[in-house]
This record gives structure tokens, C-alpha cells and sequence, in this order.
């Protein structure tokens, strides 16, 4: 399992998935992620329930093939922002540190206006100032009226310095903790989600189905034309860089969460082939998709970028390579391929954006 996304999830045997929004498409959708719950209750109790038939079936697949890559997205987006989270970090204590060493310095100069200006008796003049709180200090400070002003601002100065170190500190474990939490959360939404594709893909292939997203790839016919798709035959030498990586990928692993080079999850896959191009795409379907310049189906180019199972937040995504084909890669069970556009993926193709 490797080492950036939106929405809270619920731990529990009925919720793999996503908190929806009451009466939306999503959540109508997620719905039926309960019933794995529920058919384990019933049982349990002793009921007797109709065995599923292919096209249910198959149906399920569906509905949990695009809930994984949902999960596989909201993964990649907790790891995102756990790294920013940690380099968050890494930037507040190095600035901790120069603060530190200027609190050490004036620690100097307050231990001098301490020995130089106070005299009297029964405490200590750092007593006076930080036994109480960072207001309290700074009163204090202002009612020692036999110190000089210039004084008085290094004392200021001092215990307002404190006071932000420890804010920072503060913020960045808090930050870093969170992001940590999330993405721990995400991890173990996603093996769920894993595990029952994985169980409903044994369902399908019992009653005689086949995965509807695996359809038969298109033979390339090496002119890299597209013919009645996308307007020009020719692709420019960028895109044909970006062509020649992904094709280089057929056959590897896909890895939820991976960006290469021993293996991918699709939009990990999107963005190394498009680097071959220099072009540095954001890491998550949810950023690529505002990447470049929208395009109608009909117009898809090869190398333009699909987009499936929502137009605003989509959540897969692959790379088309010309003759109503794509290459991506689609959940843990298949290796990175190349596949038709019909059948089921036009199905739930949502955009296409063109990029470089």
C-alpha cells in the first residue's frame, strides 16, 4: 500500500462511503452501499434472500467500481494535503528555531535590565513578568515606570515572542494531526471499498457476467488517426511523448494511490504521462479536470484527458489515445490498459479537457 480529497467518512459496518447530501444524486446512489450491511443481518436472522441475477449483478459492479475510484480520489486528496500539512510543519519549527535563537538573545539583554534596574524585594523581576499571562506580562511591564522605554520594548518584544512560538507550534501539530487523521481514515475507507468490488466481481463471474469495464480495446492502427473524432490525424511530438509513456505502462499494476514508476492509480498514470510533455498537472481528477481547455466528446483529440461519473468533481479519469480507445487504469483487480470508449465508459463519460 503507498505511503488530494474532500468529504467525511464513516466508520461503520453500513457506511464505506461518503456522507451525501440528503435527496442528491449521490446520495440516492450511495444508498445501496447499505445493503451489504443489511443482507448480513438478514442472514444472520435466518432469512432467506433471492440469489442476485447477472444484470443486478453487474449493476452493483458498476456502483462500486465508481464508489472505489471516489474513494481512490478522496485517498489521493488526503495524502495531498497531509503533505502539505507536513511541510507546514517542517517550515514552522525551522522558523521556530530562528525564533528561539532571537528569544535566546533577548533572554541576554532581559537578565541585564534585571540586574541593571530591579531591586526590589521578595520576588525576581522575570517573576513579575511571566509567572501570569502574556497580557498580564505586558501589564506588568508598562507599571515598571523606572524603566526606559527602549527597555520596555525589549521586554514587550520578548513575551510577545514567546507567546507566537507557541501559536505556531500549536497550529502546525494541530494542522499536521488532522491531515494525519483524514488520510488514515481514507486508507482504510478505500481497502473496504476494495474488498467489496472484489467480492461482488466473484458475485458477477458466478452467474456467468463479464466486468462491463474492461470492453475490448480498439487495435491501434499505428497512424495515430482518430477518424471522425477530434479533427486533425496528426498529434504534435508533445502529445506523442505523452501517447508513448502511457503505452509503456500497459500491463503494470494499478496502485491505489501511485504515481510510478512501478505502477499507477489513473489520474498518478495521467499526470506522469503528461510530465513526459514537461506539463506539470495537479495531482488529483478533482484539480486535473480545471487544468486545461474543455472539449466536447466529439471533438477529443488524442492525449485529451476524460473525465467520468461527475462533471464537477469527477473522479476517474484516463488518457485517450485515439479510435474511441483510452488508456487508464481502473481499480487494484486489472493492470493498467488500454480500452474502447463504448459500452460503459461513454456511459458515464462527464468531460474531456485538453492540456499543453
Amino acid at each position: 500500500m503507498p505511503a488530494s480529497v474532500d468529504g467525511c467518512w464513516e466508520k461503520g459496518s453500513d457506511s464505506l462511503f461518503r456522507n451525501p447530501e440528503p435527496g442528491s444524486r449521490t446520495g440516492r446512489r450511495f444508498l445501496t452501499a447499505g445493503s451489504v450491511a443489511v443482507g448480513s443481518v438478514l442472514l444472520a436472522s435466518g432469512v432467506a434472500l433471492a440469489e442476485p441475477t447477472e444484470s443486478e449483478a453487474q449493476e452493483r459492479y458498476e456502483q462500486l467500481q465508481e464508489e472505489l475510484s471516489e474513494l481512490n480520489e478522496t485517498y489521493n486528496q488526503a495524502e495531498e494535503e497531509h503533505k502539505t500539512a507536513v511541510a507546514e510543519v517542517e517550515d514552522l519549527e525551522e522558523r521556530l528555531e530562528h525564533a528561539e535563537e532571537d528569544l535566546e538573545e533577548m533572554s541576554v539583554q532581559v537578565s541585564g535590565i534585571a540586574r541593571a534596574a530591579y531591586t526590589g524585594a521578595g520576588h525576581t523581576l522575570l517573576g513579575v513578568l511571566f509567572d501570569s499571562s502574556p497580557d498580564m506580562a505586558l501589564q506588568n511591564i508598562a507599571d515598571l515606570d523606572y524603566l526606559s522605554v527602549e527597555q520596555q520594548n525589549v521586554l514587550s518584544e520578548y513575551v510577545e515572542e514567546v507567546e507566537h512560538s507557541e501559536l505556531l507550534r500549536d497550529e502546525a501539530l494541530t494542522a499536521e494531526e488532522s491531515a494525519a487523521q483524514a488520510l488514515e481514515e481514507a486508507e482504510e475507507a478505500f481497502e473496504s471499498g476494495e474488498t467489496a468490488l472484489e467480492e461482488q466481481a466473484q458475485v458477477l463471474e458466478n452467474l456467468g457476467g463479464v466486468d462491463p469495464t474492461a470492453a475490448e480495446p480498439v487495435a491501434d492502427d499505428g497512424a495515430g488517426t482518430d477518424p471522425g473524432e477530434g479533427g486533425d490525424a496528426d498529434v504534435s511530438g508533445d502529445v506523442q511523448s505523452v501517447l508513448d509513456f502511457a503505452r509503456a505502462q500497459i500491463g503494470k499494476p494499478y496502485i491505489w494511490g501511485g504515481t510510478g514508476p512501478d505502477g499507477y492509480d489513473c489520474s498518478g498514470l495521467v499526470q506522469a504521462a503528461w510530465a513526459q510533455a514537461g506539463v506539470n498537472l495537479p495531482r488529483t481528477t478533482y484539480d486535473q479536470v480545471n487544468a486545461g481547455t474543455r472539449v466536447s466528446r466529439d471533438q477529443v483529440r488524442p492525449g485529451d484527458l476524460l473525465f467520468f461519473y461527475s462533471e464537477s468533481a469527477p473522479s476517474h479519469v484516463g488518457i485517450y489515445s485515439g479510435n474511441g480507445s483510452m488508456i487508464h487504469g481502473s481499480n487494484p483487480s486489472k493492470p493498467l490498459e488500454e480500452v474502447s470508449l463504448a459500452a460503459y465508459w461513454d456511459g458515464v463519460f462527464t468531460g474531456a479537457v485538453r492540456v499543453g
